[in-house]
């Protein structure tokens, strides 16, 4: 079946909210390490890597072997039994924690549904409702992850959950004050206070942040954001909740992102690459908070079997790879690349981001800031057309987000800054 085929039949039987890139679908059809090949046989470099889920390489050998070792052994019996690879990973996580106390886990099969199990044990844990969350942010597809979210596109229902309010990001380029960092004052921060004592009763369950806003575009809060917002969040008897979903695994250079903000979490979750492309869901608490949760509760696929096989080969991969290391170097450098295409481009309003987590903001003027979506479009189709995949967000579609693989090298860095800079060229006015 050829490319056309699979896309027009892709319109008869899925749902037409199932959105894909560029003008015409890209059907993958196989990949290996860092790249990606579709179904008529083209080889694209991915910079993307699934949505910063494929972490260690498409296809590890290592992850690819514990899968099928583990699929030849046990599939199935859900979370009414422990198995091995469950308990071996909570006790990986437990030494990797990013918390001083002790923590316990719970395993599910998405980012959304962990962000979900987070929120209801904030307010199981202390007894309140009210959640505080970011305008930018981004949660998952739940009803109660839709209506946390700060970004209009993905909210396709009037707001149905009650007692979630939304506070300004820290986004420095579209700064909600209109002022400059650092005479602000981190001034997103601090009017956490004013939000909560003007909308909540003054007591609240939590704080549910990313340590740098994916979807939103890989917006990175000044580095003492969360020092002064966590204090204010406590302040209220509320939990702080790291969305660590798209940040962890090594992906800003260290496990979590949030040890890059000097701020421990009472609650953690993630999901995506810390399986390298199987489903999984992690809800991480210090183990007093959890121990709160006593209701009955289970997961049919959570923690099963393959899944926590293919995060435990993973996490060796990144360990024996250095993979954290490699990170911080080659992100450097990628930064690097983008800001001196940046000097070279002026429809680059803002290159941000941290480790293998880059990104550039498409403007229409530097001046005013008009976002440049259709820019941003353009760019996407002249990079495809050169083997080259990267991503796009921001609540203005106008970012583009380039998260390669953990596994890139100096080379394939110097191959993908030189097809954006062409891509450039070609898709924005000089």
């Amino acid at each position: 079946m050829d490319a056309a085929e699979l896309a027009r039949k892709q319109k008869e039987f899925l749902f037409p909210n199932v959105s894909t890139y560029y003008q015409e679908p890209l059907i993958i059809e196989s990949g290996s390490g860092m790249f990606v090949k579709d179904v008529e046989g083209k080889q694209y470099l991915d910079f993307f890597g699934g949505i910063l889920t494929v972490s260690v390489g498409h296809c590890h050998p290592a992850v690819t072997e514990a899968v099928v070792a583990q699929q030849k052994k046990l599939v199935h019996v859900s979370t009414l039994y422990p198995t091995t690879p469950q308990i071996e990973l909570a006790e990986k996580l437990y030494q990797l924690r990013p918390m001083k106390e002790p923590v316990k886990s719970f395993f599910t099969n998405s980012g959304t549904e962990a962000n979900e199990t987070a929120v209801t044990l904030a307010k199981v844990a202390t007894g309140r409702g009210d959640l505080v969350t970011l305008r930018h942010s981004y949660g998952g597809r739940g009803l109660l992850a839709t209506n946390m979210m700060g970004n209009k596109n993905y909210r396709p229902l009037q707001s149905e959950v009650a007692g979630i309010k939304h506070a300004h990001a820290p986004y420095c380029y579209r700064c909600d004050f209109g002022l400059k960092y650092p005479d602000c004052g981190v001034a997103c921060a601090t009017d956490i206070k004013n939000l909560i004592e003007t909308t909540t009763t003054g007591a609240i369950a939590g704080f549910m942040a990313e340590p740098i806003l994916g979807v939103g575009g890989f917006i990175v809060p000044p580095k003492e954001y969360f020092e002064i917002a966590v204090p204010i969040i406590r302040a209220a008897g509320g939990l702080f909740i790291a969305d660590e979903v798209q940040t962890a695994w090594g992906r800003t250079g260290r496990w979590w992102g949030v040890q890059q903000f000097n701020v421990e979490p009472d609650i953690l979750t993630s999901a995506k690459g810390m399986a390298n492309g199987q489903p999984i869901g992690l809800t991480m608490a210090k183990a007093d908070i959890a121990n709160k949760f006593t209701g009955a509760s289970i997961s049919t696929f959570g923690g099963g079997p393959p899944s926590m096989a293919a995060s435990i080969a993973t996490l060796k991969v990144i360990e024996e790879e250095k993979l954290l290391h490699n990170a911080q170097l080659l992100g450097q450098v990628f930064r690097d690349g983008l800001n001196g295409l940046a000097e070279k481009h002026r429809g680059i309003g803002d290159v941000r981001g941290m480790g293998l987590m880059q990104a550039i903001e498409l403007v229409k003027d530097r001046g005013t800031k008009e976002p440049d979506a259709k820019g941003a479009l353009r760019l996407m189709e002249a990079t495809r057309k050169r083997g080259l995949l990267i991503g796009k967000g921001g609540l203005y579609g106008n970012t583009m987000r380039i998260a390669p693989p953990m596994i890139v090298s100096r080379g394939q860095i110097d191959d993908a800054l030189k097809i954006i800079g062409e891509a450039l060229t070609e898709a924005l006015p000089r």
